[in-house]
């Protein structure tokens, strides 16, 4: 399968020799310090890196669609580097998975253009930030989302996030401002909706799926944030979060969270939220953004996904 986009900035870099490989990952970040190598931890990277340099004998550079931070997971990363080896694109994943900790799974593997870069070739890209809202904390899901006793109000939260839909500079909620050229960035989707929890983590019996609805099905104490946009600046969902938390605990309003916008001073957003309960679901580079109509009934579905290689 070939990347149809080379990504911004391509004519201007020097491409390596060898196939470039593209890899689609899923990992547990908890016992990570993020995905960047750093000397003081284990990184998504460096494993990467490592288990390269063990089936091919390569010392390379594996670069991401996202530098996720230590204890932020993934579902859906997107990354590539370059190899002479002989190794059919197809069966990096596998071959490779076998030198990497249970944390780490790579989903598939395959031959990009030799221009393609997997951070500067995506088009958008979405993030998931989960809470657990309920009075008591489930152990499982400790290092897997936000725990909040409190209830929160969830219609006031998609309220104040409609302020923030659209392109704006949004560094009042990146973290150490100035950390890119520019904080502009567009957000295309931001959606608070209330899940149940699977079922297995509840404390009696799990109803049959053919079963008449029970109280079981009417759980509603998972709240989950989705948001997509055009890129992220640093700590900018958690910084988010942190802010329509403090309108679902009724702290502030609608309103306030367009005048934090409009401030542009980041001590007057919400606190960063935990990084546990961030997820980097999909990175898009075939696609802009769908610019389609409430009535279109593409909308029933997901966003255009990164395609599978050919058989």
């Amino acid at each position: 399968m070939e990347l149809t986009s080379p990504g911004r900035g391509a004519s201007s870099r020097q491409i390596p020799t060898g196939r470039n490989i593209a890899l689609r990952l899923a990992y547990d970040g908890t016992a990570f310090c993020g995905w960047q190598v750093q000397p003081n931890g284990p990184t998504i990277q460096a494993a990467l890196q490592k288990a390269i340099l063990k089936l091919t004998g390569e010392s390379v550079t594996v670069y991401s669609a996202g530098r996720t931070d230590s204890g932020v997971h993934a579902l859906g990363q997107v990354a590539n580097f370059y190899s002479g080896s002989p190794i059919p694109p197809a069966q990096f994943a596998a071959a490779l998975q076998t030198h990497l900790p249970r944390e780490i799974q790579l989903l598939q593997s395959w031959e990009a253009l030799p221009e393609f870069h997997a951070t500067f070739a995506a088009r958008w890209k979405r993030y998931r930030y989960l809470i657990h809202n309920a009075p008591q904390p489930v152990p499982f899901l400790q290092n897997r989302c936000w725990w909040l006793k409190r209830r929160l109000d969830v219609e006031a939260m998609q309220a104040a996030a409609h302020h923030l839909l659209g392109t704006h500079d949004f560094r009042c909620f990146e973290t150490e401002w100035p950390n890119k050229t520019t904080s502009v960035r567009t957000i295309h989707e931001l959606k608070l909706f209330r899940q149940p929890l699977w079922d297995a983590w509840r404390p009696f019996a799990i109803p049959r799926v053919d079963s008449s609805p029970s109280t079981a099905a009417r759980d509603d104490s998972l709240v989950c944030l989705e948001i997509a946009a055009d890129g992220f600046l640093y700590n900018m969902v958690r910084s988010i979060t942190g802010t329509l938390v403090n309108v679902g605990r009724g702290r502030w309003t609608a309103a306030d969270v367009a005048r934090i916008l409009a401030a542009q001073d980041r001590n007057l957003a919400g606190a960063t939220a935990p990084a546990e309960g961030l997820y980097l679901v999909q990175v898009e580079y075939q696609h802009d953004w769908p610019d389609l109509s409430p009535a279109d009934p593409a909308l029933a579905g997901p966003p255009p996904a990164l395609p599978r290689p050919k058989p």
